[in-house]
């Protein structure tokens, strides 16, 4: 039953999620009638009995349970002087009949059938005057069950099944060399062996409450199956963006290109020299540094002029150069002077620091505000360059 229950795992592991440790386990009560097979009136000689079932599914058709039931001082045979004449305990191995035949819906049925089986322990209390009595029993029966519940966590089962009772032949220390009478039903030292006369039947009803699992239920969920629609509208998405990304690669490659394009562009920019507007009084340099509203810093992109006549200047060993900072109109006459001096004498540094040029061929002024030469430039806080250099 062990290796039938372990291959079933295997089996059903394909349609059912995993089941943790802890899962699938139940706990129950029953109770009702028994009485012995043979040689007694059934509807006159009942036993009433009441037990505790504990047990766990290892999938939605095998499982294992313990169960121990308690029958009481009454008929059939004589009593034993103790309330509770005799005790069962069994390990019985479950089979669900409905979802080994018909397949495992996803949640129990309303209506199932199981079939039990196993071997116990069948204790009888100071049987007959003698000292207790220890036997093996074995027991089958048939579950009707019905599942019910919010979620199908109870079930409630009727349950007919027979119990017997293995008797081991001759017991000296009781009856000498004579055999052995159980209750209308002699035995021989052939014993033990399934012998109905040494069997009773019994009809009970029990409750069960099925514990919550990982998976968020009380019963097992079947795995996802595989949907052959979504798969496939799945692979014509990844080729999709496999096509897209070939398409990306083009244009990747494109910018690439226009990137180098334009770097080219940049160096020639920067090995020409600086165009050059002449004036009665000193040559004028057209690259202008930019600076934010009330800065004097110069931002990463404001380079690329100061690079162009850190250039100019080392293309022309004479040339000396007058750097004008000025400031936008705003504010007072005192604050744009000092911003423009500023500006200027940063840029000054610039050259001198960055790109090695004597200090001696440079001059900072701070022009205060931006005179009309600038009044329609976007950002009117400039530096603007001029060579002094005397011709």
């Amino acid at each position: 039953m062990f290796a039938a229950a372990t291959m079933a795992v295997s089996v059903s592991a394909q349609t059912v999620t995993e089941s943790k440790t802890f899962d699938n386990f139940y706990i129950g009560i029953n109770g009702g009638l028994c009485t012995k097979t043979t040689d007694y009136s059934w509807m006159k000689n009942l036993n009433p009995n009441f037990g505790l079932r504990i047990g766990r599914y290892f999938t939605p058709v095998f499982g294992l349970a313990v169960e121990s039931n308690a029958y009481l001082s009454n008929k059939p045979g004589e009593s034993t002087g103790t309330f509770v004449r005799f005790l069962n305990t069994s390990l019985l191995g479950t089979v669900n009949l409905s979802n080994w035949f018909g397949g495992y819906p996803g949640e129990p049925r309303t209506f199932e059938v199981s079939a039990l089986y196993g071997l116990g322990w069948f204790h009888t209390f100071n049987a007959y005057g003698y000292d207790p009595d220890n036997r093996m029993s074995s027991k089958a029966g048939v579950d009707f069950t019905f599942n019910f519940g919010s979620k199908k966590q109870f079930q409630f089962y009727l349950e007919p099944s027979i119990t017997w009772v293995f008797l081991n032949g001759y017991n000296e220390d009781r009856f000498s060399e004579e055999p052995y009478y159980y209750e209308g039903g002699s035995i021989d030292e052939n014993q033990p062996k399934y012998n109905i006369n040494n069997s009773f039947v019994q009809l009970n009803i029990g409750l069960v409450y099925k514990f919550g699992n990982s998976n968020g239920t009380h019963n097992f969920t079947i795995c996802p199956g595989r949907d052959q629609a979504e798969i496939d509208a799945l692979n014509a998405t990844i080729n999709d963006l496999r096509n897209a990304l070939n398409g990306k690669d083009g244009q990747i490659a494109d910018k690439d290109r226009k990137i180098r394009d334009l770097q080219q562009q940049l160096n020639d920019c920067l090995n020409r020299e600086p165009v050059i507007v002449k004036n009665e009084t000193a040559t004028n340099l057209q690259p202008t540094v930019l600076f934010r509203q009330g800065k004097s810093v110069i931002d990463p992109a404001q380079y690329a002029p100061i690079e162009l006549i850190a250039s100019y200047m080392k293309n022309h060993p004479e040339a000396k150069v007058e750097i004008r900072g000025y400031a936008s109109p705003e504010g007072s006459a005192e604050i744009n002077q000092r911003l423009s001096n500023e500006r200027a004498e940063v840029v000054r540094q610039a050259l001198i620091k960055k790109y090695k040029i004597s200090a001696d061929r440079l001059t900072a002024v701070g022009m205060g505000a931006t005179d009309k030469l600038f009044e329609q430039v976007e950002f009117n806080r400039v530096a603007t360059f001029n060579d002094n250099t005397k011709k």
